[in-house]
């Protein structure tokens, strides 16, 4: 697993507190987002709490559960790039060529 940096780390809390600020509008309960999502509820927690990184999949489940589009979840809340020497080492993807 590569090493998150300090804006890697502050964009997973950014997006949780988006998800939490989204499910809490709706009087949605942890459990009603686990059924509505099919993510488990400690698994939401944590992507709340921004302790869990994402996967593309489950946030279209998580957004889907929230008759939300991920546009409309992640909207403006959330960095579109990092910042210049942010980026961290990388993959090595020569192994798949």
């Amino acid at each position: 697993m590569a090493v998150q940096t300090k804006r890697e780390r502050q964009t997973l809390v950014d997006l949780g507190l988006a998800i939490r600020k989204h499910r809490n509008l709706r009087e949605l309960s942890l459990a009603d987002l686990s059924v509505r999502s099919g993510l488990s509820k400690p698994a939401l927690s944590e992507i709340e709490n921004g302790k869990r990184d994402i996967r593309i999949t489950s946030l279209f489940r998580i957004s889907s559960g929230l008759g939300l589009r991920m546009d409309e979840l992640v909207g403006k809340e959330l960095p579109t790039n990092l910042a210049e020497g942010d980026a961290g080492e990388g993959y090595d993807l020569s192994e798949m060529l």
